[in-house]
C-alpha cells in the first residue's frame, strides 16, 4: 500500500451519514489520497470506515484515531484484515490510546500508562500472525517514547496538532523508512481576526488535554501561551490561516520535515459543510 501525498482530516461526529457521503466522495474527486477521520462518543470507528469504504472506489481511509480501549487487540485485528479484503486494500488502522476523559468517564475503563498499554495491545495484535508486519497499522504518536514504538511495532505514527518542528523531531526518531502522516490545520479566511477567532473556537477541546498541553510544552511554547484560549503564535502555529499561499508554504515545511503525507483539516465556521469543501 502506498499512502499518498496528501490527506484529509475530518471530526467524524460534524457530519451526517448523508454528509460524510458528500464529503469523502468530494475528497476523492479532488484527487486526496486518504481521508482519515476520528472516534469519539458518536460513531464507531470500523463501522463508519466500512460505510466511507463503500462509497468510494480509490480513496483509502485512515481510523485517527480508533481508540484502544473501545475494541480488544484481536477485534481491531480482524475488523482490519476484513475492511481491506472488501475494500482493495484500501484501509490503514489508526490506533490511539485516548484521553483520560473519553476512557474514564465516557467508556468506564481505567486509563492506563500510555506508552506500555499501547505496547501490550500491539503485541497482541501481533502475536502468533507470520504475516503482522504486513498489517497497515500506524498509531497516534507525541512524545519520543510513543515514537520509538511507533517505529518498532508499526508502519508508522499519525501525530495530530503538531509544527513542522515535531515533525522533524518524528522524523528522527523513526527512521527514514516508516510513514509519518501529519494533521495540518487550515483555515482559508482573509480577516485575521475572524481567523483567529475560528482558531480559538476549533482548539478550545484540546487545550484541557494533557497529552496535547505536554508536547506543546516540550516544542517550546509556555504556559501563559496555552492560557486564555492561546496565544496568536500559538494559533497561527496550530492553525495555517489566510491565504492559498500561505497555507500551502505551511504544508511545504512539513514536507521538508520530513513527513510522508500532510493532512489538511479545515477550520470554518460551525456548521458551515461548504466553507469545509473550500479546500477542493
Amino acid at each position: 500500500m502506498e499512502l499518498g501525498k496528501m490527506g484529509v482530516w475530518y471530526a467524524a461526529d460534524k457530519l451526517e451519514p448523508a454528509q460524510w457521503i458528500d464529503f469523502v466522495t468530494t475528497v476523492e474527486r479532488c484527487g486526496y489520497d486518504t481521508q482519515w477521520y476520528s472516534e469519539a462518543m458518536g460513531f464507531e470507528s470500523m463501522a463508519l470506515g466500512s460505510f466511507l469504504l463503500c462509497q468510494t472506489s480509490r480513496l483509502k481511509l485512515g481510523s485517527s484515531i480508533a481508540n484502544i480501549y473501545a475494541r480488544d487487540a484481536i477485534a481491531s485485528r480482524n475488523g482490519t484484515k476484513t475492511l481491506n479484503r472488501i475494500s482493495n486494500d484500501r484501509y490503514i488502522l489508526g490506533l490511539g490510546v485516548s484521553h483520560v476523559p473519553l476512557v474514564e468517564r465516557f467508556r468506564g475503563h481505567q486509563y492506563g500508562r500510555p506508552v506500555a498499554t499501547m505496547r501490550s495491545y500491539l503485541e497482541q495484535m501481533r502475536g502468533g500472525q507470520d504475516d503482522a508486519d504486513d498489517l497497515p497499522v500506524v498509531i497516534a504518536a507525541l512524545g519520543p517514547r510513543m515514537l520509538e514504538l511507533a517505529a518498532e511495532l508499526t508502519w508508522g505514527a499519525i501525530p495530530y496538532n503538531v509544527t513542522p518542528e515535531h515533525t522533524a523531531h518524528a522524523r528522527s526518531i523513526l527512521g527514514p523508512n516508516k510513514w509519518l502522516a501529519v494533521e495540518q490545520k487550515i483555515c482559508l479566511e482573509p480577516d485575521a481576526g475572524k481567523a483567529l477567532e475560528l482558531a480559538r473556537n476549533e482548539l478550545s477541546r484540546y487545550m484541557v488535554l494533557p497529552n496535547y498541553r505536554n508536547n506543546w510544552l516540550r516544542h517550546g511554547f509556555t504556559e501563559a501561551e496555552l492560557q486564555d484560549g492561546g496565544s496568536e503564535r500559538f494559533l497561527h502555529a496550530m492553525v495555517a490561516c489566510g491565504s492559498q499561499a500561505a497555507i500551502e508554504a505551511r504544508l511545504q515545511e512539513h514536507f521538508d520535515a520530513g513527513a510522508t503525507q500532510v493532512c489538511i483539516q479545515p477550520v470554518h465556521p460551525q456548521g458551515d459543510i461548504e466553507r469545509a469543501k473550500a479546500w477542493c
